[in-house]
């Protein structure tokens, strides 16, 4: 169970950080300025939230539920989303609340939050560009997903995969943004969505699609070499 505590140098001042190790992540939530990063290791998509029925954005990078290929993403220098990079870290107000349930907080082991001036230290000072970079990037995002759906244009993908021990796959709850339903907006909506950077954001999108190949790839090698 999370125990949010805001962060503060008398109660913390011991606590270090861990670096963020949660390998099994296959859908990890992403914010618009991460999605030209994000395509170039991995499929960019929408899902719906569960409890609000809400578009948001994801990195794809494994099929199935705690099977995922990020590791092999992050060992090529590939993407690595900042909302990993946050994890154990939470905005509330002003302030940096954290969940000491968190494993990544250890009094023994990591990086020390806090410096012998009482400074915040240098993984620390990394978390809060990150926790900055979430917020601001959330308004862009959401604005880009509004727009793609006040303009009918995102539409479900589902995806089926054969792999080489003879499994079959298919991926459901998933959506991209329709290039055809671009191609028909009238000059106004396509001028809008241009200034806005929204158009760079959907093609950037349907480009990553290419990746889904490359993690299917990861899969065969994985099941080849654990039979």
């Amino acid at each position: 169970m999370s125990q949010l505590e805001l962060l503060n140098f008398q109660n913390h001042r011991h606590l270090r950080v861990r670096p963020d190790t949660d390998a099994a992540a296959h859908f990890v939530r992403i914010v618009a300025g991460e999605f030209a990063a994000a395509a170039a290791s991995c499929p960019v998509l929408l899902t719906k939230d569960a409890a609000t029925g809400h578009f948001y954005a994801g990195a794809l990078f494994g099929f199935k539920s705690g099977e995922s290929f990020l590791k092999e993403s992050l060992d090529r220098g590939g993407f690595h989303p900042l909302n990993l990079q946050r994890d154990g870290f939470f905005i509330s107000g002003e302030h940096i609340a954290i969940d000491r349930s968190n494993p990544r907080f250890s009094e023994t082991d990591g990086e020390p939050l806090f410096d012998e001036t009482q400074q915040p230290g240098v993984g620390l000072r990394h978390v809060q560009q990150v926790l900055g970079q979430l917020q601001a990037g959330m308004e862009r995002t959401d604005a880009f997903i509004r727009e793609m759906v006040d303009l009918k244009l995102i539409e479900p993908i589902d995806i089926s995969l054969s792999f080489d021990n003879g499994e079959r796959l298919t991926l459901q709850g998933l959506y991209t943004v329709s290039l055809d339903g671009l191609r028909r907006v009238d000059d106004g909506a396509a001028l809008r969505l241009l200034r806005a950077g929204h158009l760079q954001l959907a093609y950037t999108m349907s480009a990553s699609l290419q990746q889904m190949s490359l993690l299917a790839h990861l899969r065969n090698r994985r099941l080849a070499a654990f039979p």
